[in-house]
């Protein structure tokens, strides 16, 4: 059966559990990741012996396995990595690690512990690189990409810089027109290019493919790069380590002029102090001089992008990350913001969310470039797109939908109210060329005014409810069932409803109703849309595709200014129920076909004290829940076709909970009385000293009370245990029924379980949640509004005045006058 990317994820991140300690993760995933890379390439070469990686003798996985508990295993690992090296030219690429250090690893035994463990994450039966992989899965690409994301996560801000978050990687790479990249001969350059996550998805969005280029300062990093490129399938890559500032590589042949590419795309560091070593103020390269201006030495994002400018070709197009300053910070920086912006370079900038990078929490931009008729430019198309994120542990993340509205607007290029908006050269000229943001594209009126009149003679503001117009528009009517003229205030309102009746109004509301019924309605318009693309998913089919038609035909039929629900949440829910599940489910499709068939989960491995890894022991089902399909899940087949005995099963839980409720209450009860454990044998609560003490109590006098208890002690165990032992009867029959139905589903079966009562229904269910998340925000923001003008000061004035009595009067019974 194919792995499942959730699956493979866990397992890798679990790898470091072997190494955690010894190093942080900056360190640690050096030698993660070439065990990694090893078993990728050992696998392809074993399926496909003209692989692009040539495995030496002696040197594949296999043999790697075979040194697991070798005294000597660190040292024959790094003979065996460098052998790798020097056979494919990755010296310095795939040898970085040492997997005889001590320091890092531990000291005899514990170090052979420490690397036989991790070699042993990657032995699973399961995990076979060279057949698992379906007609557009980039499995091990994307692996690479997941625990890169979380060694910067782990790293912290001084090490997290080779990583550009995925999805401000994807939004850069579709702004800047990669899809219209006509062949391979096209170009991609990255300048500060990190672990290369950015130039993987800049190709990624070529249709044709590209030719690669790279530079980076650090080298470890380098080589993580040329790791990540080869992993993906990219063997030509020219990637080089180097300062790309003071000493760039990528030059014309046998000149001292920089070689100019189709596209540049770049994260580099923010605000680099001590820039400016070898490098002159004139610069040989042309990139700055006393006439375009040189950026201050002690911060160098404008050297990073007059850089990438000098870099592209005379129709070049670029993307470039820079923290917000650069768009308005004056001195030598104002002068080469002038010099870029009269000279058209700039197509847009896009705002993003802050605390979205891995080195620094400040916010940052999207500066696209654009060299293609810039002379002619009018002006630049700006996005402000900072409040659209979620958190994501100590970090923001772009949503799926954040990353889709922002591309599907800029591929628009049209005005959205305090969103976007195309800003002409003369109104950056009035404004002397700052180009914050803000004074730009006003933002959303969120803020809580505070109106005096309304706190002095009560009634709800009208900019208040005002602010609500998206719900107003669309169920129009339902304002009116809210709010009606305050009866004593002018030009103010009232709660036509109680407060407590504000759900129910809105939720009952006949407007509200006709926009659940549509949105229902639209999404059974989408399940019949995409229905016989799903039910003709077959081996090789390719997955990718597939998200991208569902989630196209999703936005468009939920695009409608008169829903409630606005389309990018629909969107967010396909993609994140995809992300989770689907993309799983049409993987394992594509390779294995529709397939369902029960096996019973592993335990995990175990982490004993000695710090080795342990294999518990294989565990035998015996109820439904000891069994899974990945495909077909045990939960829809039991509702499909076994209802009576889940019925059953659930009152028999149901009996047991309630039983044990009551033990519990009459142990809480009795505990200090009869129930007391010091008073039976051996101060042991047990239901055979329970039942010697109740026939040494027979025929004595005035212990009917304590006989009673006893006995209600024992019926409730006897109980508890009857509803036991009925439960395991049932479960098992279900068990063996389930596992003949799933030996006889047919494959129109498991196809129309799956779509139809596993993927529809999941996703029907999350829509849902959109609905009544918009009701309970309503109710709660009309709440808070109420809840805000609920009392006059005159009211609350009125009310402490008559406190002050009270407690006046309180103390002059006691003798106090005051």
């Amino acid at each position: 059966m194919a792995i499942k990317k959730s699956e493979l994820y866990s397992m890798l991140w679990k790898s470091c559990d072997a190494l955690r300690g010894g190093m942080d993760a900056s360190q640690y995933k050096d030698y993660v990741l070439v065990v990694l890379f090893v078993k990728y390439v050992s696998d392809k070469f074993k399926n496909d012996p003209d692989s692009i990686i040539e495995i030496p003798n002696s040197c594949s996985f296999d043999d790697f396995v075979n040194l697991k508990g070798n005294t000597h295993i660190g040292e024959e690992i790094n003979k065996k990595m460098a052998a790798l090296a020097e056979a494919n030219s990755l010296q310095g690429v795939i040898n970085v690690a040492d997997f005889c250090d001590e320091q890092k690893l531990g000291k005899g035994k514990d170090l052979v512990d420490t690397v036989s463990n991790l070699v042993g994450i990657f032995q699973s039966s399961g995990l076979d690189f060279g057949k698992n992989r379906a007609a557009d899965d980039d499995l091990m690409g994307d692996a690479y990409e997941y625990l890169m994301k979380h060694f910067a996560t782990e790293s912290g801000k001084s090490k997290g810089q080779f990583y550009t978050p995925a999805e401000v990687s994807r939004v850069m790479a579709k702004v800047i027109g990669l899809e219209k990249a006509k062949c391979v001969s096209t170009t991609i350059y990255d300048p500060t290019c990190g672990s290369a996550s950015l130039l993987l998805r800049a190709l990624a969005e070529t249709p044709h493919g590209a030719t690669i280029y790279g530079q980076e300062y650090d080298t470890a990093t380098a080589g993580l790069a040329k790791m990540n490129m080869i992993l993906h399938g990219v063997v030509d890559a020219d990637i080089r380590q180097g300062d790309t500032i003071n000493a760039p590589l990528h030059k014309e042949r046998d000149t001292e002029t920089l070689q100019t590419f189709d596209y540049v795309v770049a994260n580099p560091p923010f605000s680099t102090k001590s820039w400016l070593k070898s490098a002159k103020e004139e610069d040989v390269y042309g990139r700055w001089n006393s006439t375009i201006g040189v950026p201050p030495e002690k911060n160098g994002d404008y050297a990073f992008l007059l850089h990438i400018i000098r870099s592209m070709n005379r129709t070049g197009q670029g993307a470039c990350i820079l923290p917000h300053g650069v768009l308005f910070r004056g001195n030598a920086e104002s002068n080469i913001r002038k010099y870029i912006l009269k000279r058209g370079y700039i197509k847009g900038i896009i705002g993003l969310p802050a605390n979205l990078f891995f080195g620094t929490g400040i916010p940052a931009c999207i500066i696209v470039l654009d060299k293609t008729d810039a002379a002619n430019r009018k002006g630049i198309f700006m996005i402000d797109a900072k409040a659209g994120f979620a958190k994501d542990g100590p970090k923001n993340r772009l949503r799926e939908q954040d990353v889709r509205c922002i591309t599907d607007v800029w591929a628009a290029q049209k005005n959205v109210p305090y969103f976007a908006r195309f800003v002409e050269n003369e109104e950056i000229t009035r404004n002397d060329y700052n180009l914050n943001i803000p004074r730009y594209i006003e933002s959303v009126d969120t803020e809580i005014v505070q109106d005096i009149e309304a706190h002095l003679k009560g009634g709800l503001p009208v900019h208040d409810v005002d602010q609500l117009q998206n719900y107003w528009s669309a169920c129009p009517a339902l304002r009116e069932a809210l709010f009606m003229p305050h009866p004593a205030q002018k030009n103010y309102l009232a709660l036509r409803c109680a407060k407590e009746d504000i759900r129910a109004t809105v939720k009952q509301h006949p407007d509200f109703i006709a926009q659940d019924n549509n949105f229902k309605a639209h999404y059974q318009q989408w399940c019949d849309l995409v229905s016989p693309t799903l039910y003709n998913l077959s081996i090789g089919a390719k997955p990718k595709q597939l998200i991208q038609q569902m989630e196209d035909t999703m936005l468009s039929g939920f695009t409608n200014d008169t829903f409630l629900v606005d389309a990018y949440d629909v969107y967010e829910q396909l993609l994140t129920y995809w992300n989770e599940t689907m993309q799983d489910d049409a993987y394992i499709i594509a390779i294995d076909g529709w397939k369902a068939e029960l096996y019973t989960p592993q335990p995990a491995a175990k982490k004993a004290k000695d710090g080795t890894i342990k294999a518990v022991k294989e565990k035998k089902a015996a109820t439904p829940d000891d069994v899974a399909c990945d495909l077909l899940p045990v939960s829809v087949v039991i509702d499909a076709f076994f209802v009576e005995l889940k019925t059953l099963i659930q009152a028999a839980e149901e009996r047991i909970a309630e039983n044990e409720a009551q033990l519990n209450e009459l142990l809480e009860e009795e505990a200090e009385n009869y129930l007391d454990a010091d008073t039976f044998e051996n101060k042991t609560l047990s239901d055979g000293n329970v039942k010697k003490k109740l026939r040494d109590l027979k025929g004595k006098a005035n212990t009917k009370e304590e006989v009673k208890v006893l006995e209600r002690y024992l019926n409730l165990k006897e109980e508890i245990a009857d509803a036991k032992r009925v439960q395991k009867v049932l479960k098992y029959e279900l068990l063996t029924k389930l596992d003949d139905k799933y030996k006889q589903l047919a494959e129109a079966e498991i196809k129309e379980l799956v779509i139809e009562k596993k993927w529809f229904a999941t996703l029907s269910a999350r829509l849902d949640s959109e609905m009544q998340r918009i009701s309970q925000t309503l109710t709660t923001s009309i709440s808070d509004l109420a809840e805000r003008y609920g009392q006059t000061l005159p009211e609350i004035d009125k009310e402490i005045s008559g406190l002050e009595d009270n407690v006046k009067k309180h103390l002059a019974v006691m003798g106090f006058n005051w």
